[in-house]
C-alpha cells in the first residue's frame, strides 16, 4: 500500500508519498480501505512537530472508507460496512487502522465525501457552540474565519438557535460565502479593524463569546470585545500560538473566561461521539447544515494541500482521495 510519511518535521515538503507495509488489524480494531481524508490545521501542527509524533508517522486524523478486515474483539462491525473516524492518526493512506470505538458507520443517505469531511470540522463547530458555550437566541457572538470549515459551520449552528453572528474574513468571495451561512454581520479584517466596527455597530463590550481560531493575530482584540464575564474560546491557532498571558487582563476586563477547548475531551466516550455523529449527520441529509467541500486532490498531493490551506487559499473542506 502508500501512503504519506513524515521522516522528520517541516514544510510541506516533509509530506512524502511512500510505498509501506500492508496492515492487519488487531484486538478492537478496523482495516478500513480510504476513500477520502480530511486535511485539518492540526494536521499541519503535526508536520511542523508543533504536536509532535514519533517518526516516520503518517497524518491525518479524519476520513472515511469501506471496512476491509475486523480485528478481534470487534463486533458492531463487518467487512464491508461504510464508515467515518476522527481522532485516530494515519489517514492520509490508501489503509489505516482504526479503533473500532472511534469509528461510526455511514448510513445510505450519507455520502462517504460528506461523512469524511463533516467529522473533525462538525464536532469542533458542535460542541462549541452546544457545550463551550451553549448559544441561544440573544446571545452575541464573533466567529473568525467565517468562511472556513469550522467557522462555516458554526455560523449555521448558532444562526439555527437565534444568535447574532459577527464573523471575519479575508476576501469578498469569502465574505459572500459567510453570509451565505447566516452570518449577521461579516468584517473583511484586510479592510477594516474588527474592533472597530462590531464597537459601532453593537457598542462598547457587547459579545457574549468569541469563537477564535486564529490564534496570536486576533486574540487580544476579541478580549477587548466580550462583556463582563463574556468567554474567549481559543480553539486553534492557524496564525500562531498566543505568548504567555497575565491573566490579571482577564479581571481588570471584567472577569474574563478563557479556555482551550480540545475535540478529545468532547467524544471521550463512545456515547458522546455517536450522539454528536447522529446530530451532524442527520442536519446534513435533511439540508439543515450546508457542507461545503472546497476542493478534492489525490492523496499524493498532500503537500500542495497543506500548501493551500496554510495560505489560506480555501473555504470550505479540503478531501484528499486515494
Amino acid at each position: 500500500m502508500h501512503a504519506i510519511q513524515v521522516h522528520e518535521p517541516g514544510g510541506p515538503e516533509a509530506l512524502k508519498w511512500e510505498e509501506v507495509p500492508d496492515l492487519e488489524p488487531g484486538p478492537g480494531q478496523l482495516l478500513v480501505s480510504v476513500v477520502a481524508a480530511g486535511v485539518n490545521f492540526i494536521d499541519t501542527y503535526h508536520r511542523v512537530g508543533i504536536y509532535p509524533l514519533g517518526t516516520p508517522f503518517t497524518p491525518g486524523l479524519e476520513g472515511s472508507g469501506i471496512v476491509e478486515g475486523v480485528g478481534p474483539g470487534v463486533s458492531e462491525f463487518d467487512a464491508g460496512d461504510r464508515v467515518a473516524w476522527t481522532d485516530q492518526i494515519g489517514s492520509y493512506a490508501e489503509n489505516v487502522l482504526i479503533s473500532a470505538d472511534r469509528a461510526v458507520l455511514v448510513g445510505p443517505d450519507m455520502s462517504l465525501m460528506s461523512a469524511a469531511a463533516m467529522m473533525l470540522q462538525g464536532i469542533t463547530a458542535h460542541y462549541l457552540a452546544t457545550d463551550t458555550f451553549e448559544l441561544a437566541s440573544g446571545h452575541r457572538c464573533l466567529v473568525h474565519a467565517g468562511a472556513g470549515g469550522v467557522g462555516r459551520l458554526l455560523i449555521q449552528m448558532a444562526r439555527r438557535v437565534g444568535a447574532e453572528v459577527f464573523t471575519t474574513v479575508s476576501t469578498p468571495e469569502k465574505a459572500a460565502l459567510a453570509s451565505e451561512a447566516g452570518a449577521t454581520h461579516v468584517i473583511n479584517y484586510r479592510d477594516e479593524d474588527f474592533v472597530e466596527v462590531i464597537e459601532q455597530m453593537a457598542g462598547d463590550r457587547s459579545l457574549d463569546v468569541v469563537y477564535d481560531g486564529v490564534g496570536v493575530d486576533t486574540f487580544e482584540k476579541g478580549l477587548m470585545l466580550l462583556k463582563p464575564c463574556g468567554l474567549m474560546a481559543l480553539f486553534g491557532q492557524s496564525s500562531g500560538a498566543v505568548p504567555p498571558f497575565d491573566l490579571g487582563t482577564l479581571a481588570r476586563l471584567g472577569s474574563l473566561y478563557v479556555t482551550r477547548p480540545t475535540m478529545g475531551s468532547y467524544i471521550a466516550t463512545r456515547s458522546e461521539l455517536q450522539q454528536r455523529v447522529d446530530k451532524l449527520f442527520a442536519w446534513v441529509e435533511n439540508g439543515n447544515i450546508e457542507l461545503r467541500i472546497d476542493r478534492t486532490m489525490p492523496l499524493s498531493e498532500a503537500a500542495a494541500a497543506h500548501r493551500a490551506l496554510e495560505g489560506r487559499e480555501t473555504a470550505g473542506k479540503i478531501l484528499l482521495v486515494p
